[in-house]
Formats: C-alpha cells, structure tokens, sequence
C-alpha cells in the first residue's frame, strides 16, 4: 500500500484535530493555541491563507500537517501527526517531502517549524531534510517549543 496526500475537505476536520490531540497529550498538554487551531481548523488556518494536508494509507486518513501563513512567501510546518499504528513506516517523511516540494512549487522563500527537543525522531527527519535550527524566540507560541528550524528556499 501506498501513501496519498490529499488536501483538506472538511469531513476530515475531525481527522486533523483527534491526530493532533492524541500526540500533544502522549508528550506535552493541551495548550489554548492547540484548541483554537484544533476546534476550527478551517477558520484558523486554511482561511487565514493556510493549507492542511492528510495522509491516506489504504482509504484511511493517518496523518496530517498544516502549513500556517506567516508572510507573503513565509509559512510554518505545523500540526503533524502520524497516528501511531502507522509510524514507522515513513509518513511523516512523505509528508515533509510534499511540504518542501509545494512550498517550491509556490516559490516560497522559506518554511519554518517549531518542534521540541523530546521528539529525537521528529528533529532528525527535519534535519535530514535540510531544516536547521535557528534563534528561537524569547516567548515562543507553545510552552512545548524550545527549537526552531527553518528551510530556506530563496535567498533575498
């Protein structure tokens, strides 16, 4: 079996937001900016400019990530999750790789992500496709981020 990435159609909301509960609550909490995002994705990030995706392996939905409009051609790799009876099996790779490939299709100049020193795994994929850690802020959106990384795809 494969994987597809598909986009965002709204009966898979319920998707995107189980999947990202189910990882924050195995590593982390629950934090306000979670639930906004979670509750109404489609309000919070697709129509603020943004764009969720899923993975489908054999008609089901296992994993998903968003990409958050932070300026014109800046967007944040975000709200990934493989639903853990499909780790393993280089999901989460697949959908790095299509994140990268659209964001230089769309002539993006760069991706960010926020992550946490506790997802080893995590941080290695990011690495592995060339993201690399850069300042992070000093009040960062999430309790949980204590990295930052970014790819850049066009130097000014």
């Amino acid at each position: 079996m494969s994987v597809t990435i598909i986009p965002f159609e709204p009966q898979y909301a319920g998707s995107f937001r189980d999947l990202n509960l189910a990882w924050v609550k195995k590593y982390f909490f629950v934090e306000p900016k979670d639930s906004a995002l979670l509750e109404n994705c489609k309000k919070s990030i697709i129509d603020q400019g943004g764009h969720i995706y899923f993975a489908q392996y054999d008609g089901n939905i296992v994993g998903c990530f968003s990409l958050m409009k932070l300026g014109d051609k800046v967007f944040e790799l975000g709200k990934m999750a493989v639903d853990p009876q499909f780790q393993g099996l280089k999901i989460g790779q697949q959908m790095v790789q299509f994140a990268i490939d659209l964001a230089k299709d769309k002539h993006w100049d760069k991706v960010v992500l926020y992550s946490s020193t506790k997802l080893d795994t995590a941080l290695h994929v990011y690495r592995k496709y060339g993201f690399r850690e850069v300042v992070l802020e000093k009040e960062p959106t999430y309790a949980r981020s204590d990295i930052k990384m970014e790819l850049v795809l066009r130097e000014y």
